[in-house]
């Protein structure tokens, strides 16, 4: 049974952990890269990290599964509500750069396909055609 409710309005870093998802050592990472605050350490206890933490660690896990990199997201974070057009605009030059990424890996596909049909057809026996093709990108 789990103690991370979705009710709780604050968390231990333990258990905020656990509810977004990641380990102790992310959250720790992403409070020294300045994603997320670090709560003051109260005299006796622990720090207790509020429900908007956790909001944004998950925010920081659904942002990267769309392929941003953390500087990205600090950038996304920075602009917050009601700066829609930067964040549009963000992501559109990320979908051009995934779109890139695409052509060229079709494009190494393809190279690739080629070299080993290459291979299949067996005319030269003496010399692996994908051998070859990678030595004489060397010379």
């Amino acid at each position: 049974m789990s103690h991370t409710t979705h009710t709780q309005s604050e968390y231990t870093i333990g258990f905020l952990a656990a509810a977004a998802g990641v380990n102790v050592e992310t959250v720790r990472y992403y409070q020294r890269i300045g994603l997320i605050d670090e709560p003051k350490k109260p005299n006796q206890g622990y720090r207790k990290y509020p429900v908007k933490t956790l909001e944004h660690i998950r925010f920081i896990k659904r942002a990267q599964q769309l392929g941003f990199s953390l500087q990205e997201i600090a950038d996304l974070l920075e602009f917050g509500d009601g700066h829609c057009y930067d964040v549009r605009i963000r992501a559109e030059e990320k979908r051009e750069k995934i779109d890139k990424q695409i052509r060229d890996l079709q494009a190494l596909q393809g190279t690739l396909t080629k070299l080993i049909e290459a291979c299949y057809s067996g005319k030269d026996k003496q010399k692996c055609p994908i051998v070859e093709t990678l030595l004489a990108q060397n010379r």
